[in-house]
């Protein structure tokens, strides 16, 4: 199951999940694909909740924070042994090219040794959280820098996604099935780099777009 759910920003229930999965005797693969670099101090979401040791595997991509390709598993040794000769997507699969091996351990280096990084863009997260709340968009239970504007149309999604684009924004609209049925929205999603000036922009744009489209009043 997603850590971070890629399209609403919300974090899966761990504490809630892994007893259920002791109980039943399951065992439990968290996708961190999005949150590695961003909840627990970068370590991902079970050390988020410090549950790392409740958990079976960890995976993730390297093409989100660890700006790469690829990506990992992380597990007991004989879970990862049986998966390296047993899963169809590794078997006879080349393996990722060295120049981008190097730049996955650069960024892992870069989210040791500077902790802001990660803070700031939490930081910027919680901030445009509270902006977008402000102004009465709909986002959600998103607690991380990925937010959702919930819209609920096809037509309407695409219409307001233009708007934006149009006025200088870019954000990425989500349709069915990617999303259920009546949660089509944009999703936004922000980075460390991004500047107090770049934001207040995106807000501005945002109220702008949002109360000629009458998403907000």
């Amino acid at each position: 199951m997603d850590g971070l759910f890629s399209m609403e920003g919300d974090i899966a229930p761990l504490p809630e999940m892994i007893p259920l999965c002791k109980k039943y005797g399951a065992r439990l693969m968290v996708d961190d694909a999005h949150a590695m670099g961003v909840l627990g101090g970068g370590h991902g979401t079970a050390a988020h909740f410090n549950l790392t040791d409740g958990v079976d595997l960890i995976m993730s991509t390297f093409s989100k924070s660890f700006a790469s390709l690829g990506g990992f598993i992380a597990g007991d040794e004989e879970i990862v042994h049986y998966i390296k000769h047993h899963a169809r997507a590794l078997i006879f699969s080349a393996s990722i090219p060295p120049a981008n091996a190097a730049a996955a351990l650069a960024a892992l280096q870069v989210m040791r040794e500077e902790p802001e990084r990660i803070q700031r863009v939490n930081e910027i997260g919680a901030h445009m959280r509270r902006e977008y709340r402000r102004l009465g968009f709909d986002i959600g239970q998103s607690e991380t820098p990925v937010i959702p504007i919930l819209i609920g149309d096809d037509m309407r999604t695409l219409l307001i996604w233009k708007a934006l684009f149009e006025a200088g924004v870019f954000v990425n609209p989500v349709l069915a099935p990617a999303v259920p049925e009546g949660r089509q929205l944009l999703r936004t999603s922000y980075m460390a780099t991004h500047t107090d000036e770049q934001l207040a922009r995106v807000v501005e744009t945002f109220e702008k777009v949002g109360r000629q489209m009458g998403l907000i009043s």
